[in-house]
């Protein structure tokens, strides 16, 4: 391992789980008690506000791991929708944007968006500099990508990186010197953790709509950092992101129930009309083949019908059959 290997980005998320913690918490209202006591919050409003921080940064990450626009607004939009069905086990968890952002990571690298033709195309930035990136990015395999993103965008240490991406450290830590030698490879200026991290925050942030002072720099936020233009630029609003989740909860609920009456009904059916014991089927009639058709030995002669005449006249079994004649 190199010294650019081993020395680690400069790190972003200081006092991330400090940040969104405040952010869970609503400040006391003007009528607060003496002892500041803080009204409890709804879970609506903490989602709010979790969402208010997590998604500008989230939009400008998974833009990294896609390339496209609408792809990424999309696997925001899906990971707060399940994010708010999930909402007591995620308001649990220590690190409520650590569960969101793995989850709109598992959301921008499915598979499944290659059958939607317009999340196929990839959204240029105008820098030829960032296009290079990008491309040396989207040629690297998702694991790969998303450990590159992880440590040296958004600034997790390789320990939270592997936890995070469900490898071991040493797994992490080969996926992302590969990374790095792949993007090194064809942009040799980006050998360096510190430049690298430097361009994927300015390729992030390229595609974003700029606010002054806002998106576009590092110190207004970068790739890991909350944004302070409005996050409805990138994303839906979060009462709209909580609608569609509790309507696609509805949906697939009913849907469920649907195929359930369905499996019932079709077994009653079954049940109503199935035979009670069981029939032996019957085998289907053959043809006699061999025999001569009626007429084809033609008309007896004269000598023949005396001797069928004396044929029929005397019995099938005589007893000259059963008696032996003494000759």
């Amino acid at each position: 391992m190199t010294d650019g290997h081993a020395k680690p980005p400069p790190r972003l998320g200081k006092g991330r789980h400090a940040s969104v913690t405040a952010a869970l918490t609503r400040p006391p209202p003007p009528g607060t008690t003496e002892a500041g006591t803080r009204e409890p919050v709804t879970p609506a409003q903490a989602f709010d506000s979790l969402y208010a921080y997590c998604a500008p940064a989230l939009t400008r990450q998974t833009y990294l791991l896609t390339g496209s626009q609408e792809q990424a607004r999309h696997a925001v939009e899906r990971a707060f929708q399940l994010t708010w069905q999930h909402w007591p086990e995620v308001a649990r968890d220590r690190d409520p944007a650590g569960w969101v952002r793995a989850t709109a990571y598992e959301c921008a690298l499915s598979p499944w968006h290659r059958f939607v033709p317009r999340r196929r195309l990839s959204d240029l930035p105008p820098d030829p500099a960032d296009r290079a990136l990008q491309d040396a990015l989207l040629r690297l395999p998702p694991s790969y990508r998303r450990t590159l993103v992880l440590h040296d965008g958004v600034g997790l240490a390789l320990p939270q990186t592997a936890a995070e991406t469900e490898a071991s450290t040493p797994a992490a830590a080969h996926r992302l010197i590969h990374a790095r030698d792949a993007v090194a490879a064809h942009l040799p200026e980006l050998a360096h953790p510190a430049e690298l991290h430097r361009r994927l925050v300015r390729l992030a942030s390229a595609g974003q709509p700029a606010t002054a002072g806002s998106r576009g720099s590092p110190a207004a936020g970068g790739i890991a950092g909350p944004a302070t233009g409005s996050p409805a630029e990138q994303t839906a609003g979060p009462e709209a992101v909580r609608t569609a989740g509790e309507r696609s909860t509805r949906f697939w609920t009913r849907s469920a129930m649907a195929f359930t009456v369905a499996v019932f009904g079709a077994t009653a059916l079954t049940l109503r009309t199935a035979p009670t014991h069981y029939l032996a089927p019957v085998s289907p009639g053959h043809p006699v083949r061999g025999l001569p058709a009626q007429g084809m030995l033609g008309p007896l002669s004269a000598q023949g019908l005396t001797l069928s005449t004396k044929l029929r006249k005397q019995a099938a079994g005589g007893p000259e059959r059963l008696t032996p004649q003494a000759r």
